[in-house]
């Protein structure tokens, strides 16, 4: 049995130097380009520890900006990494369940789906799911569903939220599919109703929120995903505003859509992870980054959304009832698995986690 070390994430890769970007070889943002490396431009800091540390460019001459998205094991390995502390969330948006139904069909767990929701049956299982969220210590905002949104409830697609030293700023997202457009204004205006900044991205940048971009715990560092739904360009977009770390992979089974569907960070040291979702390449810098990972076998992954899971706190684990290796594999890790039944929910491709966005 294992459990999380006590050095946690906040460790330091001992290298002989320091990379960084010139400014020239970074391109703007607002050009909608992401950001490039030109390899005859980088310049090294030559370091007295030999202890590479994640830093904040804005502590350095402005002709020296940190590449701050990486794709690449290559960039794996020319980069810092120490992340810096985040407060913990305590906090959800949960879009309630009246108007959830399959009626297209937009991600291959929706096919043959269309016309078989049990709305009872779905009604019931949100309010366990939102009981369950609240035992844990977690408090649960509503957001009324909308007639003519069925897929609302998918509450994570909707943004990403960051605490900024104002106050929390959330951006909100730009759907892929045209069936998903009409949510975003319902939760913007949530959003402002609790004191949150609302930020917008450029329209032609595809972005599906905490569906695709996962927070690692209480660090600085997003878990970002692209292929289907998201525009790689975006993470230039927010890395460079919130000055955060972005580490990009690249989804090539449509079956896992959204990075949350393949990856669940746990705790700063764990994640569930299903491995053939990923590319060769980014499974290796899943694994050069996250020291404990728990692989859910194909079985509970594509049939019970088993990564979808949700650990707010990094000792409970809500996940779909019946993921049964899955659920072995997180008790003998040391967590709390807390089963539910979101049977209904998984007919249009999400789980416990698409149910909710996780904020501050």
């Amino acid at each position: 049995m294992f459990r999380r070390s006590s050095a946690s994430l906040l460790r330091t890769f001992s290298r002989q130097r320091t990379q960084f970007l010139t400014e020239d070889a970074v391109l703007a943002t607002s050009s909608g380009s992401p950001t490039q490396r030109n390899d005859s431009l980088l310049s090294a800091n030559n370091s007295d520890s030999g202890v590479l540390r994640w830093s904040d460019p804005r502590s350095y001459s402005t002709k020296t900006l940190q590449r701050r998205v990486l794709t690449s094991m290559r960039d794996v390995a020319q980069s810092p990494i120490e992340f810096e502390p985040m407060p913990p969330r305590r906090l959800v948006f949960m879009v309630t369940p009246e108007h959830f139904d399959v009626t297209y069909v937009i991600n291959p767990h929706m096919d043959g789906k269309i016309g078989t929701v049990d709305k009872a049956k779905c009604i019931d299982q949100w309010h366990v799911a939102r009981e369950e969220i609240k035992k844990v210590g977690v408090k649960v905002v509503e957001i009324p569903s909308k007639p003519g949104l069925p897929d609302m409830i998918y509450a994570a697609n909707l943004g990403l939220p960051f605490p900024a030293k104002s106050g929390v700023e959330v951006y909100m997202s730009n759907m892929a599919v045209e069936e998903r457009a009409k949510e975003v204004p319902h939760y913007a205006e949530a959003c402002e109703s609790v004191g949150y900044e609302v930020k917008y991205l450029p329209a032609n940048i595809d972005f599906e929120g905490q569906g695709d971009a996962l927070w690692h715990g209480t660090r600085r560092l997003i878990w970002a995903g692209y292929g289907f739904r998201t525009d790689l360009r975006v993470y230039d977009i927010i890395s460079s505003a919130w000055k955060v770390p972005i580490v990009a992979l690249k989804l090539h089974d449509p079956f896992f859509y959204h990075i949350d569907t393949a990856l669940a960070i746990l705790d700063n040291d764990t994640a569930v992870v299903y491995p053939k979702a990923f590319t060769d390449e980014g499974l290796s810098m899943i694994r050069t980054l996250i020291p404990r990972l728990i692989e859910v076998p194909e079985s509970d992954a594509k049939g019970r959304l088993a990564c979808n899971c949700f650990c707010p706190d990094g000792e409970n684990v809500l996940i779909q009832a019946g993921s049964k290796e899955t659920n072995r594999k997180l008790k003998e890790a040391g967590y709390n698995v807390i089963e539910v039944d979101v049977s209904e929910f998984l007919k249009g491709g999400g789980s416990i986690c698409c149910m909710k966005m996780f904020s501050w």
